[in-house]
C-alpha cells in the first residue's frame, strides 16, 4: 500500500509564541471560551475516496511549547509508544469526524500564517478498532490522527487530515508523519468561530 510522508519541524514550533487571542475577524463571538472550526472532510483515495463527512474541531486551548518539547523528548526516548503515553495525558479540545462524539484533540499548535492568518497543527490518539487488535493488522501501528488547518483573516480555509498515521523522530527535532492510506483526506470549506482565551 502506498504511503504519504509529511515532515513537521518541531524545533520551529517550540519557538512560536502562543497567541494571546485570534485576530478579531476570527473571533466574532468574543464571549466564547473556545474556537470552533467546522467544514467537510473528503476522502481522496482508498475505501473513502470521493466520500464526504462533517468535520468539527473544538479548540479549548493551544498546546504550549514545553508540551511539544515533552512529546519530542518522548519520541526520542521510546519512539511512538512513548510519545503516545505522553500524548494521552494532554487535552487541548475535541475533534469530530462524521456525526459521532469524536475523540479528544490532544495537541493543537497555533502559528501565524500568511497575512494575518492562522495555521493549526492537530495530533490526537485515534481509536484502534477491536478488529485491528484481534488480527494484528498493519494499521494497528498507525495509532495517531493528524490534521493541518490553514485559516485566513476571516477564519475561512482548508487543510488536510490523516486519520491513521505513524510518527517517527528524525535528526533529533523533526517529526515524520506517515500516512497509512494512499493520500491524506482534504478538509474543505472550513469556517472558524469563537476564540481561544489566554490561560
Amino acid at each position: 500500500m502506498r504511503r504519504n510522508t509529511l515532515v513537521t519541524l518541531i524545533s520551529g514550533l517550540c519557538c512560536v509564541a502562543l497567541f494571546q487571542s485570534l485576530p478579531d475577524a476570527q473571533a466574532k463571538d468574543s464571549r466564547s471560551s473556545g474556537q470552533r472550526i467546522t467544514g467537510t472532510v473528503i476522502g481522496i483515495g482508498g475505501r473513502l475516496g470521493g466520500r464526504s463527512r462533517q468535520f468539527t474541531l473544538i479548540a479549548d486551548s493551544y498546546t504550549a511549547p514545553n508540551q511539544v518539547r515533552e512529546l519530542t523528548d518522548a519520541l526520542g526516548r521510546g519512539g511512538q509508544d512513548e510519545m503516545i503515553r505522553a500524548l494521552s495525558k494532554m487535552k487541548a479540545g475535541r475533534i469530530q469526524i462524521g456525526t459521532g462524539v469524536g475523540v479528544p484533540a490532544n495537541v493543537i499548535i497555533a502559528e501565524r500564517w500568511g497575512e494575518g492568518g492562522t495555521k493549526l497543527t492537530v495530533f490526537y490518539e485515534r481509536n484502534v478498532s477491536f478488529y485491528e487488535l484481534r488480527y494484528g493488522t498493519r494499521s494497528e501501528d498507525y495509532r495517531v490522527g493528524y490534521a493541518e488547518i490553514f485559516l485566513d483573516q476571516q477564519g475561512k480555509g482548508q487543510g488536510t487530515l490523516i486519520a491513521a498515521a505513524r510518527v517517527k523522530l528524525k535528526n533529533g527535532n523533526t517529526w515524520e508523519v506517515e500516512d497509512f492510506g494512499t493520500f491524506p483526506a482534504r478538509l474543505m470549506g472550513l469556517r472558524s468561530s469563537g476564540r481561544v482565551l489566554p490561560r
